[in-house]
């Protein structure tokens, strides 16, 4: 069972309510609001209506799902560590479009559409330095990568720059020269996005930082989106340094594969036979989407030879990359869209992305206006300054040596003291870098501070904002629901083994076989194969893989064979039924435009199935036993009470 989709996850950050939200149900004395009901409502039903009837139905459901959320709270799962810090967890996420400067995030989403509508080329030169580095290192990567810059300026390629001595550390530099060829908005983390997209035409950067080390970059082309696409392919592997031989005998065959398709051979069917792409030849060598708003890449030649596609269906003559040969078949193409209709998807993007801490500044600044934000740090860090040494970045940090415990702001009438801080730096010293002490208590205090109000501003969202108090609410019965559902009902019917047998005993007659045959199925794609077929398995001299080796030859799409026990009445083999089977070698028979030949064995009528064949069908029904019977006991021990009149009035 999918956590997730218990917890019906969602960000949305609002919804229509009542304009007075009334009280719609009341369990245990717990009011429950029409807004709530209705919430869940309308995310569980795509074409929801509000008669009489219907509002019933699905308030019989609600109740059914509240009534496991109360009893999960009278026995204390929200209580339980692991759960606490999972919703803690979820509640940090949802509080992150809340805790931005508004103003500033909407002009950043219309930033990113605008990107989204362009993609840049451009090449890059990384020295690494970690984010952590000491000062001697950071500005020993910024004077290397400075030099770079400078030995480019004097008239040096920025490709034999980057793959010279001393050059890019970034490995695949060595293959493309520091070429990353196009991307849009999101493909980069944002420094290097930002970067790329202020850096002129043909012009080298100053050097930036971000979180893998210092960068320069030249922008080599700016084109206009060219959408997003789906395609499939099919592989023929060949490593960049292989040997000529090697990689003549792979064209060769991605040639042959070619021909095929082009005598009208079935793609998928090829992809399962031919494609060395281990990721994609078991799905009909579907790969993920790439293009505009996605977060895959591929390399130039592909995605070039994707988008050179002209329609649906198309597929390209083979091409080469650095991991093979590919041939491409394009199955969708999606232009960019509107701002309006992308609009949600970009706010969540740039909420989870790094550009959205630019916000949260200037949304500090507010708070602290709003909640009369008052220091006194300038006098209360002079302690700190004094005490803290270089034991401190080894974790050795004692706060009760703290003779104080002064104020260093306030806010809201709230004071945030020494000891407060105190705590910060006992448990964050891991990161800190390796500078005066000075500077790490400023550091350090420039992170307290602004984490502590935002803290205090997510601890007042639910006050503030009755649609991210629902969420959370939806969260918390979520986790509840399915953490109390497992130990209740899921994972009790799995290890009751003597109560799954006793169920078995009760309810044999739910669990038998249908009417079934014992033999072998040849499917066939043309008549021509199934005659062959036919008559081969009449001879009665060849074995099953002698007969499909024959027919195939070096094919695999003349013939498939299957042996076992087929049921006359499943859907899976629905080609089966009313066929009149007989025991022996059967006369051909075409269904769904393939043609069959059966041999049976033996004709099985219906019969019991054994408790070992049919456990997984009975552990679902001994889970809606278990679930029924317990649903009875917790309506006993909880009081529910329905406002009727108010559920009748949704949707008027």
């Amino acid at each position: 069972m999918n956590k997730l989709f218990l917890i019906a996850f969602s960000l949305v950050l609002g919804f229509n309510s009542f304009s007075q939200d009334q009280v719609i149900m009341t369990i245990n004395n717990k009011d429950i609001t029409n807004s709530e009901f209705l919430q869940i409502y309308l995310k569980n039903n795509n074409d929801p209506k509000y008669d009489k009837t219907s509002l019933e139905e699905y308030m019989e459901l609600f109740i059914k799902f509240k009534l496991k959320v109360a009893e999960a709270e009278a026995l204390g799962y929200d209580t339980i560590p692991k759960l606490v810090k999972e919703l803690d967890g979820y509640k940090k996420q949802l509080a992150l479009p809340y805790l931005v400067d508004s103003a500033k995030n909407e002009s950043l989403i219309k930033e990113a559409y605008l990107r989204t509508k362009e993609e840049v080329r451009a090449s890059h030169i990384l020295i690494k330095v970690s984010e952590n580095a000491s000062p001697a290192d950071t500005i020993a990567a910024y004077n290397r990568i400075l030099g770079l810059k400078n030995r480019i300026l004097d008239r040096s390629s920025f490709k034999d720059v980057a793959q010279g001595k001393g050059g890019s550390e970034d490995p695949s530099a060595a293959i493309n020269g520091g070429d990353l060829g196009f991307f849009t908005a999101f493909q980069m983390v944002y420094p290097f996005e930002e970067k790329a997209y202020t850096t002129k035409l043909g012009e080298v950067s100053d050097p930036f930082r971000t979180r893998f080390g210092y960068h320069i970059i030249q922008v080599t082309e700016k084109r206009a989106t060219r959408g997003t696409i789906e395609t499939s392919h099919i592989m023929v592997a060949v490593n960049i340094s292989a040997q000529e031989n090697e990689v003549e005998a792979a064209k060769a065959k991605i040639d042959e594969i070619y021909q095929l398709l082009e005598e009208k051979g079935d793609f998928e069917s090829l992809v399962a036979k031919y494609s060395d792409d281990p990721s994609s030849n078991k799905k009909k060598g579907v790969l993920p989407a790439f293009g505009t708003g996605t977060t895959t890449r591929m390399v130039t030649e592909f995605e070039d030879a994707a988008f050179t596609l002209k329609q649906d269906g198309e597929y390209s003559k083979p091409i080469r990359t650095n991991y093979g040969f590919h041939i491409v078949k394009r199955l969708k193409l999606t232009d960019v869209a509107s701002y309006e209709t992308m609009k949600k998807t970009l706010e969540s993007k740039v909420a989870k992305d790094e550009r959205s801490k630019t916000t949260q500044d200037s949304f500090v600044a507010k708070l602290k206006k709003e909640y009369t934000f008052k220091s006194n740090s300038k006098k209360g860090l002079k302690w700190f300054y004094k005490n803290l040494d270089s034991t401190y970045l080894k974790g050795q940090f004692n706060p009760s040596t703290l003779p104080s415990n002064k104020p260093l702001f306030k806010m809201d009438k709230k004071k945030f003291t020494q000891q407060d801080f105190a705590q910060y730096l006992k448990s964050n010293y891991r990161g800190a870098r390796q500078e005066n002490t000075n500077t790490v208590v400023d550091v350090q205090y420039s992170k307290w501070e602004k984490e502590t109000i935002l803290n205090y501003e997510e601890s007042k969202l639910a006050s503030k904002y009755p649609a991210f108090k629902a969420l959370i609410t939806e969260y918390h019965d979520g986790i509840l629901l399915y953490e109390i559902m497992s130990d209740k009902v899921w994972n009790k019917a799995m290890k009751d083994t003597v109560g799954l047998k006793a169920y078995y005993e009760n309810n044999k007659s739910d669990y038998t076989w249908g009417k079934r045959i014992n033999g072998d199925i040849y499917e066939c794609y043309t008549p021509e194969s199934a005659n062959t077929a036919y008559k081969l398995l009449k001879t009665d001299t060849l074995s099953q893989l002698q007969v499909v080796q024959l027919i195939n030859g070096e094919s695999e799409l003349n013939i498939r064979h299957r042996n076992g026990k087929f049921d006359l009445n499943r859907i899976e083999q629905a080609y089966l039924t009313d066929k009149n089977l007989s025991e022996g070698l059967n006369n051909i028979f075409e269904a769904d435009g393939k043609y069959y030949v059966v041999m049976v064995q033996d004709i099985l009528e219906p019969s019991q199935k054994e408790f070992g064949e049919a456990k997984g069908a009975i552990a679902s029904d001994y889970q809606n036993l278990l679930e029924k019977n317990w649903l009875k006991e917790l309506s006993k021990k909880h009081t529910i009470i329905v406002n009727n009149q108010e559920l009748y009035s949704i949707g008027k």
